[in-house]
Protein backbone atom coordinates (compact mmCIF):
# COMPACT_ATOMS: atom_id res chain seq x y z
CA UNK A 1 0.00 0.00 0.00
CA UNK A 2 1.92 3.00 -1.30
CA UNK A 3 0.61 6.41 -0.27
CA UNK A 4 2.46 9.66 -0.66
CA UNK A 5 1.88 11.46 2.62
CA UNK A 6 2.24 15.28 2.68
CA UNK A 7 4.58 17.12 5.00
CA UNK A 8 1.60 18.61 6.84
CA UNK A 9 -1.68 16.69 6.86
CA UNK A 10 -5.09 18.40 6.88
CA UNK A 11 -8.51 16.71 7.19
CA UNK A 12 -9.33 17.85 3.65
CA UNK A 13 -6.19 16.19 2.29
CA UNK A 14 -6.91 12.99 4.21
CA UNK A 15 -10.46 12.93 2.79
CA UNK A 16 -8.99 13.05 -0.72
CA UNK A 17 -6.57 10.22 0.09
CA UNK A 18 -9.19 7.85 1.49
CA UNK A 19 -11.67 8.65 -1.29
CA UNK A 20 -9.09 7.54 -3.87
CA UNK A 21 -8.77 4.07 -2.33
CA UNK A 22 -10.55 1.20 -4.03
CA UNK A 23 -10.69 -0.98 -0.92
CA UNK A 24 -12.71 0.51 1.97
CA UNK A 25 -10.58 -1.39 4.49
CA UNK A 26 -7.44 0.20 3.02
CA UNK A 27 -9.12 3.59 3.38
CA UNK A 28 -9.94 2.78 7.01
CA UNK A 29 -6.33 1.74 7.68
CA UNK A 30 -5.06 5.06 6.32
CA UNK A 31 -7.72 6.93 8.29
CA UNK A 32 -6.51 5.34 11.52
CA UNK A 33 -2.82 5.57 10.59
CA UNK A 34 -3.02 9.35 10.15
CA UNK A 35 -3.25 10.01 13.89
CA UNK A 36 -0.15 7.93 14.61
CA UNK A 37 1.84 9.40 11.73
CA UNK A 38 0.97 12.99 12.62
CA UNK A 39 0.75 13.49 16.42
CA UNK A 40 -0.65 17.01 16.09
CA UNK A 41 -3.31 16.01 13.57
CA UNK A 42 -7.00 15.68 14.59
CA UNK A 43 -9.92 14.40 12.56
CA UNK A 44 -12.81 16.81 12.03
CA UNK A 45 -16.49 16.27 11.22
CA UNK A 46 -16.17 16.23 7.39
CA UNK A 47 -13.39 13.60 7.33
CA UNK A 48 -15.39 11.42 9.73
CA UNK A 49 -18.41 11.86 7.44
CA UNK A 50 -16.32 10.75 4.43
CA UNK A 51 -15.02 7.63 6.21
CA UNK A 52 -18.47 6.68 7.54
CA UNK A 53 -19.95 7.13 4.06
CA UNK A 54 -17.29 4.92 2.44
CA UNK A 55 -17.82 2.12 4.96
CA UNK A 56 -21.61 2.40 4.83
CA UNK A 57 -21.74 2.31 1.03
CA UNK A 58 -19.57 -0.80 0.97
CA UNK A 59 -21.66 -2.61 3.59
CA UNK A 60 -18.93 -2.56 6.27
CA UNK A 61 -21.40 -2.14 9.12
CA UNK A 62 -19.15 -3.22 11.99
CA UNK A 63 -16.31 -0.94 10.91
CA UNK A 64 -18.76 1.94 10.35
CA UNK A 65 -20.06 1.52 13.88
CA UNK A 66 -16.51 1.66 15.27
CA UNK A 67 -15.75 4.90 13.41
CA UNK A 68 -18.98 6.44 14.71
CA UNK A 69 -17.76 5.51 18.20
CA UNK A 70 -14.43 7.23 17.51
CA UNK A 71 -16.29 10.35 16.36
CA UNK A 72 -18.20 10.39 19.65
CA UNK A 73 -14.97 10.12 21.66
CA UNK A 74 -13.34 12.95 19.68
CA UNK A 75 -16.39 15.16 20.32
CA UNK A 76 -15.81 17.02 17.05
CA UNK A 77 -18.69 18.97 15.54
CA UNK A 78 -20.65 16.73 13.16
CA UNK A 79 -23.54 17.28 10.79
CA UNK A 80 -26.98 15.73 11.10
CA UNK A 81 -26.63 14.22 7.62
CA UNK A 82 -23.97 11.78 8.89
CA UNK A 83 -26.48 10.17 11.24
CA UNK A 84 -29.28 10.23 8.66
CA UNK A 85 -27.11 8.30 6.19
CA UNK A 86 -25.94 5.84 8.88
CA UNK A 87 -29.58 5.23 9.89
CA UNK A 88 -30.40 4.38 6.25
CA UNK A 89 -27.39 2.04 6.09
CA UNK A 90 -28.46 0.18 9.23
CA UNK A 91 -32.02 -0.13 7.93
CA UNK A 92 -30.94 -1.40 4.52
CA UNK A 93 -28.91 -4.06 6.31
CA UNK A 94 -31.98 -5.13 8.31
CA UNK A 95 -30.69 -3.56 11.54
CA UNK A 96 -33.60 -1.30 12.45
CA UNK A 97 -32.91 -1.56 16.19
CA UNK A 98 -29.35 -0.34 15.56
CA UNK A 99 -30.77 2.62 13.63
CA UNK A 100 -33.10 3.50 16.51
CA UNK A 101 -30.25 3.10 19.02
CA UNK A 102 -28.01 5.42 16.98
CA UNK A 103 -30.70 8.10 16.86
CA UNK A 104 -31.20 7.90 20.62
CA UNK A 105 -27.45 8.35 21.14
CA UNK A 106 -27.20 11.57 19.08
CA UNK A 107 -27.35 13.77 22.25
CA UNK A 108 -23.97 12.25 23.18
CA UNK A 109 -22.40 13.72 20.03
CA UNK A 110 -21.50 17.30 19.19
CA UNK A 111 -24.51 17.77 16.91
CA UNK A 112 -26.95 20.62 17.41
CA UNK A 113 -29.63 19.87 14.80
CA UNK A 114 -31.33 16.47 14.46
CA UNK A 115 -34.09 17.38 12.03
CA UNK A 116 -32.93 15.25 9.08
CA UNK A 117 -32.13 12.21 11.25
CA UNK A 118 -35.48 12.50 13.00
CA UNK A 119 -37.43 12.69 9.74
CA UNK A 120 -35.38 9.89 8.18
CA UNK A 121 -36.04 7.49 11.06
CA UNK A 122 -39.68 8.51 11.30
CA UNK A 123 -40.17 7.84 7.59
CA UNK A 124 -38.49 4.43 7.92
CA UNK A 125 -40.67 3.43 10.88
CA UNK A 126 -43.78 4.51 8.99
CA UNK A 127 -42.67 2.57 5.90
CA UNK A 128 -42.02 -0.53 8.03
CA UNK A 129 -45.52 -0.18 9.58
CA UNK A 130 -43.99 0.40 13.05
CA UNK A 131 -46.69 2.94 13.82
CA UNK A 132 -46.48 2.70 17.62
CA UNK A 133 -42.71 3.25 17.49
CA UNK A 134 -43.19 6.15 15.05
CA UNK A 135 -45.78 7.73 17.33
CA UNK A 136 -43.53 7.33 20.37
CA UNK A 137 -40.56 8.77 18.45
CA UNK A 138 -42.63 11.78 17.45
CA UNK A 139 -43.89 12.44 20.99
CA UNK A 140 -40.42 12.15 22.50
CA UNK A 141 -38.53 14.30 20.00
CA UNK A 142 -40.80 16.62 18.03
CA UNK A 143 -41.00 19.33 20.66
CA UNK A 144 -37.27 19.66 21.32
CA UNK A 145 -35.27 22.60 20.01
CA UNK A 146 -33.03 20.18 18.08
CA UNK A 147 -35.86 19.45 15.61
CA UNK A 148 -36.41 22.65 13.67
CA UNK A 149 -39.63 21.86 11.81
CA UNK A 150 -42.50 19.53 12.67
CA UNK A 151 -44.59 20.07 9.55
CA UNK A 152 -42.73 17.45 7.51
CA UNK A 153 -42.97 14.94 10.38
CA UNK A 154 -46.71 15.45 10.72
CA UNK A 155 -47.10 15.15 6.95
CA UNK A 156 -45.39 11.75 7.10
CA UNK A 157 -47.79 10.56 9.79
CA UNK A 158 -50.84 11.87 7.93
CA UNK A 159 -49.63 10.26 4.71
CA UNK A 160 -49.35 6.78 6.22
CA UNK A 161 -52.76 7.13 7.89
CA UNK A 162 -54.30 8.03 4.55
CA UNK A 163 -52.59 5.04 2.93
CA UNK A 164 -54.21 2.87 5.62
CA UNK A 165 -57.63 4.40 4.78
CA UNK A 166 -57.75 6.29 8.08
CA UNK A 167 -58.14 9.78 6.70
CA UNK A 168 -60.35 10.57 9.71
CA UNK A 169 -57.30 10.31 12.00
CA UNK A 170 -55.20 12.23 9.49
CA UNK A 171 -57.80 15.01 9.51
CA UNK A 172 -57.61 15.16 13.32
CA UNK A 173 -53.83 15.59 13.17
CA UNK A 174 -54.27 18.25 10.49
CA UNK A 175 -56.74 20.20 12.64
CA UNK A 176 -54.42 20.02 15.66
CA UNK A 177 -51.35 21.31 13.84
CA UNK A 178 -52.00 24.83 15.08
CA UNK A 179 -51.79 23.58 18.65
CA UNK A 180 -48.41 22.03 17.83
CA UNK A 181 -47.08 25.48 16.98
CA UNK A 182 -46.86 24.81 13.24
CA UNK A 183 -49.07 25.48 10.25
CA UNK A 184 -50.14 23.20 7.38
CA UNK A 185 -48.30 23.71 4.11
CA UNK A 186 -49.40 22.89 0.57
CA UNK A 187 -48.20 19.30 0.99
CA UNK A 188 -50.33 18.90 4.14
CA UNK A 189 -53.45 19.89 2.21
CA UNK A 190 -52.56 17.60 -0.69
CA UNK A 191 -52.06 14.56 1.57
CA UNK A 192 -55.27 15.00 3.55
CA UNK A 193 -57.32 15.95 0.47
CA UNK A 194 -56.18 12.76 -1.31
CA UNK A 195 -56.97 10.65 1.75
CA UNK A 196 -60.46 12.09 2.27
CA UNK A 197 -61.37 11.69 -1.41
CA UNK A 198 -60.00 8.16 -1.49
CA UNK A 199 -62.18 7.27 1.52
CA UNK A 200 -65.26 8.94 -0.02
CA UNK A 201 -65.42 11.67 2.64
CA UNK A 202 -66.27 14.32 0.07
CA UNK A 203 -68.13 16.72 2.39
CA UNK A 204 -65.11 16.96 4.67
CA UNK A 205 -62.85 17.28 1.63
CA UNK A 206 -64.95 20.18 0.34
CA UNK A 207 -64.77 21.97 3.70
CA UNK A 208 -61.01 21.37 3.75
CA UNK A 209 -60.74 23.01 0.33
CA UNK A 210 -62.72 26.05 1.47
CA UNK A 211 -60.44 26.45 4.47
CA UNK A 212 -57.52 26.40 2.07
CA UNK A 213 -58.83 29.56 0.38
CA UNK A 214 -58.10 31.56 3.51
CA UNK A 215 -54.72 30.07 4.30
CA UNK A 216 -52.56 28.55 1.57
CA UNK A 217 -54.40 30.14 -1.36
CA UNK A 218 -54.63 33.58 0.18
CA UNK A 219 -52.74 35.15 -2.73
CA UNK A 220 -54.19 32.92 -5.43
CA UNK A 221 -51.20 30.70 -6.24
CA UNK A 222 -51.56 28.76 -9.47
CA UNK A 223 -49.66 25.81 -7.94
CA UNK A 224 -52.74 25.07 -5.81
CA UNK A 225 -54.65 23.72 -8.81
CA UNK A 226 -53.09 20.29 -8.21
CA UNK A 227 -54.97 20.07 -4.90
CA UNK A 228 -58.17 21.47 -6.41
CA UNK A 229 -58.07 18.77 -9.10
CA UNK A 230 -58.10 16.00 -6.49
CA UNK A 231 -61.50 17.08 -5.15
CA UNK A 232 -63.00 18.01 -8.53
CA UNK A 233 -62.03 14.64 -10.05
CA UNK A 234 -63.43 12.80 -7.02
CA UNK A 235 -66.76 14.65 -7.29
CA UNK A 236 -67.00 13.76 -11.00
CA UNK A 237 -66.14 10.11 -10.31
CA UNK A 238 -69.02 10.02 -7.81
CA UNK A 239 -71.56 11.43 -10.29
CA UNK A 240 -71.59 14.81 -8.53
CA UNK A 241 -70.97 16.94 -11.62
CA UNK A 242 -73.18 19.86 -10.55
CA UNK A 243 -71.40 20.00 -7.19
CA UNK A 244 -68.05 19.91 -9.01
CA UNK A 245 -69.04 22.84 -11.21
CA UNK A 246 -70.24 24.77 -8.16
CA UNK A 247 -66.92 24.14 -6.40
CA UNK A 248 -65.05 25.10 -9.59
CA UNK A 249 -66.78 28.48 -9.63
CA UNK A 250 -65.70 29.15 -6.05
CA UNK A 251 -62.16 28.01 -6.83
CA UNK A 252 -61.90 30.49 -9.70
CA UNK A 253 -63.26 33.35 -7.61
CA UNK A 254 -61.75 32.72 -4.19
CA UNK A 255 -58.99 30.21 -4.66
CA UNK A 256 -57.25 31.41 -7.79
CA UNK A 257 -58.29 35.07 -7.36
CA UNK A 258 -58.63 35.40 -11.12
CA UNK A 259 -60.52 38.40 -12.56
CA UNK A 260 -63.86 37.69 -14.21
CA UNK A 261 -62.36 38.22 -17.64
CA UNK A 262 -60.22 35.12 -17.05
CA UNK A 263 -63.14 32.89 -16.06
CA UNK A 264 -63.76 30.43 -18.86
CA UNK A 265 -67.29 29.62 -19.91
CA UNK A 266 -68.05 25.96 -19.52
CA UNK A 267 -70.60 24.35 -21.81
CA UNK A 268 -72.82 22.70 -19.18
CA UNK A 269 -74.44 20.56 -21.83
CA UNK A 270 -71.16 18.75 -22.34
CA UNK A 271 -70.53 18.26 -18.63
CA UNK A 272 -72.48 15.26 -17.39
CA UNK A 273 -72.00 12.11 -15.36
CA UNK A 274 -72.29 9.90 -18.44
CA UNK A 275 -69.04 11.21 -19.88
CA UNK A 276 -66.82 11.65 -16.84
CA UNK A 277 -63.52 11.85 -18.68
CA UNK A 278 -64.75 14.67 -20.95
CA UNK A 279 -66.13 16.53 -17.94
CA UNK A 280 -62.87 16.18 -16.02
CA UNK A 281 -60.90 17.33 -19.05
CA UNK A 282 -63.08 20.44 -19.41
CA UNK A 283 -62.68 21.20 -15.71
CA UNK A 284 -58.89 20.78 -15.95
CA UNK A 285 -58.82 23.23 -18.86
CA UNK A 286 -60.95 25.63 -16.84
CA UNK A 287 -58.45 25.49 -13.98
CA UNK A 288 -55.44 26.27 -16.15
CA UNK A 289 -57.17 28.95 -18.20
CA UNK A 290 -59.03 30.42 -15.27
CA UNK A 291 -55.96 30.85 -13.15
CA UNK A 292 -53.84 33.94 -13.29
CA UNK A 293 -51.27 32.78 -15.87
CA UNK A 294 -48.00 31.73 -14.27
CA UNK A 295 -45.28 29.25 -15.02
CA UNK A 296 -45.92 27.65 -11.61
CA UNK A 297 -49.55 26.83 -12.38
CA UNK A 298 -48.78 25.32 -15.79
CA UNK A 299 -45.85 23.34 -14.41
CA UNK A 300 -47.88 21.97 -11.49
CA UNK A 301 -50.75 20.88 -13.74
CA UNK A 302 -48.54 19.28 -16.39
CA UNK A 303 -46.48 17.33 -13.82
CA UNK A 304 -49.66 16.09 -12.16
CA UNK A 305 -51.15 14.92 -15.47
CA UNK A 306 -47.95 13.22 -16.60
CA UNK A 307 -47.73 11.42 -13.24
CA UNK A 308 -51.26 10.07 -13.83
CA UNK A 309 -50.32 8.87 -17.32
CA UNK A 310 -52.60 11.41 -19.04
CA UNK A 311 -49.95 12.30 -21.57
CA UNK A 312 -52.16 13.91 -24.23
CA UNK A 313 -53.81 16.24 -21.69
CA UNK A 314 -50.44 17.13 -20.20
CA UNK A 315 -49.07 17.88 -23.67
CA UNK A 316 -51.90 20.38 -24.22
CA UNK A 317 -50.97 22.12 -20.97
CA UNK A 318 -47.33 22.21 -22.08
CA UNK A 319 -48.35 23.67 -25.46
CA UNK A 320 -50.45 26.31 -23.75
CA UNK A 321 -47.49 27.14 -21.52
CA UNK A 322 -45.54 28.12 -24.62
CA UNK A 323 -48.52 29.85 -26.23
CA UNK A 324 -48.73 32.11 -23.18
CA UNK A 325 -45.08 33.07 -23.63
CA UNK A 326 -43.58 30.87 -20.92
CA UNK A 327 -40.72 28.44 -21.37
CA UNK A 328 -41.64 25.01 -19.97
CA UNK A 329 -39.60 24.16 -16.88
CA UNK A 330 -37.05 21.37 -16.63
CA UNK A 331 -39.31 19.65 -14.07
CA UNK A 332 -42.12 19.48 -16.62
CA UNK A 333 -39.81 17.87 -19.18
CA UNK A 334 -38.59 15.39 -16.55
CA UNK A 335 -42.19 14.39 -15.87
CA UNK A 336 -42.90 14.07 -19.61
CA UNK A 337 -39.86 11.89 -20.35
CA UNK A 338 -40.59 9.70 -17.32
CA UNK A 339 -44.24 9.25 -18.39
CA UNK A 340 -43.27 8.37 -21.98
CA UNK A 341 -40.64 5.86 -20.85
CA UNK A 342 -43.12 4.28 -18.46
CA UNK A 343 -45.51 3.78 -21.38
CA UNK A 344 -42.72 2.29 -23.50
CA UNK A 345 -42.75 5.29 -25.86
CA UNK A 346 -38.99 5.77 -25.75
CA UNK A 347 -38.77 7.11 -29.32
CA UNK A 348 -41.08 9.95 -28.30
CA UNK A 349 -38.97 10.53 -25.19
CA UNK A 350 -35.89 10.81 -27.41
CA UNK A 351 -37.77 13.34 -29.55
CA UNK A 352 -38.32 15.45 -26.42
CA UNK A 353 -34.55 15.55 -25.97
CA UNK A 354 -33.61 16.08 -29.59
CA UNK A 355 -36.33 18.47 -30.72
CA UNK A 356 -38.68 19.89 -28.09
CA UNK A 357 -36.08 20.86 -25.50
CA UNK A 358 -33.75 22.26 -28.14
CA UNK A 359 -36.53 24.45 -29.56
CA UNK A 360 -37.46 25.57 -26.03
CA UNK A 361 -33.80 26.33 -25.29
CA UNK A 362 -33.98 24.05 -22.24
CA UNK A 363 -30.79 22.20 -21.22
CA UNK A 364 -31.18 18.72 -19.65
CA UNK A 365 -29.56 17.86 -16.33
CA UNK A 366 -28.10 14.58 -15.05
CA UNK A 367 -31.41 13.46 -13.51
CA UNK A 368 -33.22 13.88 -16.83
CA UNK A 369 -30.48 12.02 -18.70
CA UNK A 370 -30.72 9.15 -16.22
CA UNK A 371 -34.48 8.88 -16.76
CA UNK A 372 -33.92 8.52 -20.51
CA UNK A 373 -30.97 6.12 -20.08
CA UNK A 374 -33.09 3.88 -17.88
CA UNK A 375 -35.98 3.95 -20.35
CA UNK A 376 -33.72 3.03 -23.28
CA UNK A 377 -31.99 0.21 -21.38
CA UNK A 378 -35.27 -1.27 -20.14
CA UNK A 379 -36.40 -1.60 -23.76
CA UNK A 380 -33.15 -3.30 -24.75
CA UNK A 381 -31.68 -0.29 -26.51
CA UNK A 382 -28.54 0.15 -24.43
CA UNK A 383 -26.41 0.95 -27.51
CA UNK A 384 -28.39 4.16 -28.06
CA UNK A 385 -28.18 4.92 -24.34
CA UNK A 386 -24.36 4.86 -24.52
CA UNK A 387 -24.49 7.61 -27.17
CA UNK A 388 -26.25 9.86 -24.65
CA UNK A 389 -23.46 9.20 -22.16
CA UNK A 390 -21.09 10.73 -24.72
CA UNK A 391 -23.44 13.71 -25.08
CA UNK A 392 -23.35 14.23 -21.32
CA UNK A 393 -19.54 14.31 -21.43
CA UNK A 394 -19.67 17.17 -23.94
CA UNK A 395 -22.21 19.19 -21.93
CA UNK A 396 -20.68 21.58 -19.40
CA UNK A 397 -21.72 20.90 -15.82
CA UNK A 398 -23.48 17.65 -16.64
CA UNK A 399 -21.02 14.88 -15.73
CA UNK A 400 -22.44 11.36 -15.54
CA UNK A 401 -22.79 10.11 -11.96
CA UNK A 402 -22.67 6.64 -10.40
CA UNK A 403 -26.33 6.01 -11.23
CA UNK A 404 -25.71 6.82 -14.92
CA UNK A 405 -22.92 4.26 -15.21
CA UNK A 406 -24.77 1.57 -13.25
CA UNK A 407 -27.83 1.94 -15.51
CA UNK A 408 -25.69 1.58 -18.63
CA UNK A 409 -23.44 -1.27 -17.46
CA UNK A 410 -26.44 -3.29 -16.27
CA UNK A 411 -28.34 -2.50 -19.48
CA UNK A 412 -25.43 -3.58 -21.70
CA UNK A 413 -25.08 -6.83 -19.73
CA UNK A 414 -28.77 -7.58 -20.16
CA UNK A 415 -28.37 -7.01 -23.91
CA UNK A 416 -25.36 -9.34 -24.04
CA UNK A 417 -22.90 -6.55 -24.87
CA UNK A 418 -20.40 -7.65 -22.22
CA UNK A 419 -17.29 -6.26 -23.93
CA UNK A 420 -18.82 -2.77 -24.15
CA UNK A 421 -20.05 -3.12 -20.55
CA UNK A 422 -16.50 -4.02 -19.49
CA UNK A 423 -15.10 -0.92 -21.20
CA UNK A 424 -17.73 1.27 -19.56
CA UNK A 425 -17.10 -0.20 -16.12
CA UNK A 426 -13.41 0.63 -16.55
CA UNK A 427 -14.37 4.23 -17.36
CA UNK A 428 -16.66 4.27 -14.32
CA UNK A 429 -13.78 3.27 -12.01
CA UNK A 430 -11.53 5.88 -13.61
CA UNK A 431 -14.11 8.51 -12.59
CA UNK A 432 -13.97 7.16 -8.98
CA UNK A 433 -17.50 5.73 -9.05
CA UNK A 434 -17.43 2.37 -7.27
CA UNK A 435 -20.01 -0.08 -8.67
CA UNK A 436 -22.17 -2.29 -6.43
CA UNK A 437 -21.45 -6.02 -6.06
CA UNK A 438 -24.41 -6.98 -8.27
CA UNK A 439 -22.92 -5.10 -11.22
CA UNK A 440 -19.61 -6.96 -10.87
CA UNK A 441 -21.42 -10.29 -10.60
CA UNK A 442 -23.53 -9.65 -13.70
CA UNK A 443 -20.56 -8.59 -15.81
CA UNK A 444 -18.22 -11.42 -14.73
CA UNK A 445 -20.87 -14.09 -15.29
CA UNK A 446 -21.65 -12.54 -18.67
CA UNK A 447 -17.99 -12.57 -19.72
CA UNK A 448 -17.77 -16.23 -18.70
CA UNK A 449 -20.83 -17.02 -20.83
CA UNK A 450 -19.07 -15.68 -23.94
CA UNK A 451 -15.74 -17.37 -23.10
CA UNK A 452 -13.96 -14.14 -22.17
CA UNK A 453 -12.13 -15.88 -19.34
CA UNK A 454 -9.21 -13.44 -19.15
CA UNK A 455 -11.42 -10.33 -18.72
CA UNK A 456 -13.61 -12.18 -16.22
CA UNK A 457 -10.61 -13.03 -14.02
CA UNK A 458 -9.33 -9.44 -14.24
CA UNK A 459 -12.67 -8.08 -13.00
CA UNK A 460 -12.74 -10.73 -10.27
CA UNK A 461 -9.34 -9.50 -9.05
CA UNK A 462 -10.60 -5.90 -9.21
CA UNK A 463 -13.66 -6.87 -7.22
CA UNK A 464 -11.57 -8.58 -4.53
CA UNK A 465 -9.15 -5.62 -4.39
CA UNK A 466 -12.14 -3.46 -3.45
CA UNK A 467 -12.88 -5.74 -0.50
CA UNK A 468 -15.93 -7.36 -2.08
CA UNK A 469 -16.55 -11.10 -1.71
CA UNK A 470 -17.74 -12.91 -4.87
CA UNK A 471 -20.87 -15.05 -4.71
CA UNK A 472 -20.63 -18.85 -4.99
CA UNK A 473 -22.48 -18.70 -8.32
CA UNK A 474 -19.69 -16.49 -9.65
CA UNK A 475 -17.04 -19.07 -8.81
CA UNK A 476 -19.20 -21.73 -10.45
CA UNK A 477 -19.36 -19.68 -13.66
CA UNK A 478 -15.58 -19.22 -13.71
CA UNK A 479 -14.92 -22.91 -13.05
CA UNK A 480 -17.36 -23.91 -15.81
CA UNK A 481 -15.70 -21.47 -18.22
CA UNK A 482 -12.19 -22.76 -17.41
CA UNK A 483 -13.25 -26.42 -17.66
CA UNK A 484 -14.96 -25.77 -20.99
CA UNK A 485 -11.83 -24.15 -22.39
CA UNK A 486 -9.67 -27.04 -21.16
CA UNK A 487 -12.02 -29.57 -22.77
CA UNK A 488 -11.93 -27.65 -26.05
CA UNK A 489 -8.14 -27.51 -25.94
CA UNK A 490 -7.87 -31.24 -25.30
CA UNK A 491 -10.31 -31.98 -28.15
CA UNK A 492 -8.27 -29.78 -30.48
CA UNK A 493 -5.04 -31.55 -29.56
CA UNK A 494 -6.65 -34.94 -30.18
CA UNK A 495 -7.88 -33.83 -33.62
CA UNK A 496 -4.39 -32.52 -34.48
CA UNK A 497 -2.81 -35.81 -33.47
CA UNK A 498 -5.23 -37.75 -35.65
CA UNK A 499 -4.41 -35.54 -38.65
CA UNK A 500 -0.69 -36.08 -38.03
CA UNK A 501 -1.14 -39.85 -38.22
CA UNK A 502 -2.87 -39.48 -41.56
Amino acid sequence: MSVRWPRILTPTHLSQIIKSQKNPLTALHLFNQAKHKYPNYHHNGPVYATMISILGNSGRISEMKDVIGQMQEDSCECKDKVFANAIKTYTNAGLLNEAISLFKSIPQFNCVNWTESFNTLLQILVRESKLESAHRLFLENSCGWEVKSRVRSLNLLMDVLCQCNRSDFALQIFEEMNYQGCYPDRDSYRIVMSGLCKDGRLNEATHLLYSMFWRISLKGSGEDIVIYRILLDALCDNDMVEEALDVLGKILRKGLKAPKSCHPRLDLNKCNSENRELTKRLINEALTRGAIPSLGSYTAMSIDLYAEGKISQANKVLDETQDRGYRPSLLAYEAKVAALCKEGKVHEAVNVFEVEMVEANCVPNVRLYNILLKGLCELGNSATAVKYLKKMAKQIGCAANKESYCILVNGLCRDGAFIEASRLLEEMLTKSHWPPVDTFNMLIQGLCSVDRQYEAVMWLEEMISMGELPQISLWNSLVSCVCSNIANTEAGCEAFNQLSRC
